[in-house]
């Protein structure tokens, strides 16, 4: 059965599953098509090992090896390239800078608010990710 023709919806991954989802986004292109396959239908499609044992048509055990070897193999991909681990520090960085930049704009105001219509305008565009084209003329 074509992977494409997979039922089941996409729901928030269980807490204890968030690691591994994580690490599948880092890692998941390094597994077989066959783990690639499982692991999306159980942490991305939530569904169950019998619901997945049924639909590749194996057995709820072969799932659940499937799985296991899937983190661990993730885990040991993570443990020697660190991508995920620097992903996240980087993403906590980049949202501090964020956060600081928006404190600057809008303390800017205050002592400026005669510019209150352009920093709030900059302010979205930040908020948003837009690009900011300060050659651009009016």
């Amino acid at each position: 059965m074509p992977f494409a023709t997979l039922t089941g919806t996409a729901k928030p991954p269980k807490g204890k599953d968030l690691k591994y989802l994580q690490l599948y986004d880092c890692y998941g292109a390094l597994l077989t098509e066959n783990q690639r396959e499982i692991c999306e239908m159980y942490y991305m499609l939530d569904l169950s090992l019998s619901e997945i044992a049924e639909q590749k048509g194996v057995s709820r055990q072969s799932v659940s090896e499937v799985l296991k070897t899937s983190r661990e193999l993730l885990d040991f991909y993570e443990d020697k390239l660190r991508h995920n681990v620097q992903n996240r520090d980087h993403s906590l960085k980049v949202s501090l800078m964020m956060t600081e930049v928006i404190s600057a704009l809008n303390q800017f105001k205050q002592f400026h608010p005669e510019f209150t219509r352009d920093m709030d305008e900059i302010i979205d565009m930040v908020v948003v990710g837009e690009k900011i084209d300060l050659d651009e003329e009016e």
